[in-house]
């Protein structure tokens, strides 16, 4: 890897146990067991599609910080 990249990645925990973790930008998205191990496999994940990207000579997505839209999570109970 030629240089250092900022993603934002998101988190979810899966129903039936573990996580997910999502980087938009880059269109990918890995999981774990548990949320260090999710971490290391997003890092990871990362760390190949840019290599992929660089071998193949292929421009690697950046984020715009100013301009990345702001997400809100909340969670709501509806009924009895």
């Amino acid at each position: 890897m030629q240089q250092a990249y900022d993603y934002t990645v998101i988190y979810v925990s899966d129903p039936d146990g573990g996580f997910v973790a999502e980087i938009p930008v880059l269109g990918i998205a890995t999981q774990g067991e548990t949320m260090e191990e999710t971490r290391r496999m997003a890092q990871d994940a990362i760390r190949g599609y840019i290599e992929s990207l660089e071998k193949a000579g292929e421009t690697v997505p950046t984020e715009h910080r100013g301009e990345a839209p702001r997400v809100i999570t909340e969670s709501v109970h509806v009924g009895k």
